[in-house]
């Protein structure tokens, strides 16, 4: 069941999943998320954290040809995930089927990807700077303290380790390899950064005060987690090491947001009638 045929699908189905979420978050028409971002862009501080957001992105693929170039002939899967066995085959032959395979792919290609720019849109939309600063913190903080990891501990996916894991992300995309491989290296296993980036989503979403919006990124984050090792992906130890990096993330992102100087705060706020005729949202 082929659901991805290029990356140009997944960026049109994220755009999709994006206007969805923000009308869902927000409980308004997605573009009053969408101006209230545009304006917001003009408030210096505002645009140096979403900037610096974007920065890592850069990061990450220059990560990837520093990787290329350092002379790391060790490999550390066994020393770290010997133990562990091929669990993840037993879990696939348990439960593998089509549609469960397109719902993993879905929250790990799009819906992933989707919630991180929803969330940017419904904080500022809700006035919510401080959130959205701990937001930019806590998601750089994520690459920067996973980097040095992904350079000096190279631990393979699952399913390249083990000849018994399948990797039923080609079920769906034939063209991962290909297309998605240029931005996630094949041995940047240690930290999981999936799981890493949707928990905190998730901790952020629960101080937010929109109930069914923390709800969601809870669920989109226990689908991730058990999305990595259905499609043969992660390890427990990636894993443990994702949380524990959301959990350090989260708490210096809020700790610093919240000394931040917050004295051009009320220019990215909406109109306090917009806030009111939302907050159905919560």
């Amino acid at each position: 069941m082929v659901a991805f045929h290029s990356m140009g699908t997944i960026v049109l189905y994220t755009a999709l999943a994006v206007a969805l979420l923000l009308w869902y978050g927000t409980g308004r028409q997605p573009l009053a998320a969408a101006g209230a971002f545009a304006k917001s862009l003009i408030v210096p501080r505002y645009l140096l954290f979403f900037l610096m957001m974007l920065g890592v992105l850069v990061l990450n693929k220059f990560e990837l040809h520093l990787e290329a170039a350092l002379p790391i002939r060790y490999n550390l899967t066994q020393m770290l995930t010997g133990w562990e066995g091929h669990w993840q085959s037993h879990l696939q032959a348990a439960l593998h089927s089509q549609p469960l395979t397109l719902l993993c792919a879905v929250f790990y290609l799009v819906l992933f990807q989707a919630v991180m720019i929803a969330s940017v849109g419904i904080y500022t939309y809700r006035g919510d700077i401080k959130l959205y600063y701990a937001l930019c913190i806590a998601l750089v903080l994520n690459y920067l303290i996973a980097v040095p990891f992904f350079l000096f501990i190279p631990v393979d996916e699952a399913w390249h380790a083990s000849p018994h894991i399948r990797f039923l992300m080609l079920d769906v995309f034939p063209g991962f390899e290909s297309e998605y491989r240029s931005l996630s290296g094949l041995n940047n296993c240690f930290p999981s950064l999936h799981t890493s980036l949707s928990v905190t989503m998730a901790l952020l979403a629960s101080r937010s005060g929109i109930r069914r919006w923390a709800v969601f990124c809870w669920i989109h984050a226990a689908v991730i987690i058990f999305s990595i090792f259905y499609l043969g992906i992660h390890w427990l130890s990636d894993m443990s090491a994702g949380l524990a990096l959301a959990c350090v993330s989260v708490a210096i992102g809020l700790k610093v947001a919240s000394r931040a100087d917050y004295s051009h705060g009320g220019q990215v706020r909406v109109a306090r009638s917009e806030i009111s005729s939302s907050s159905a949202a919560r």
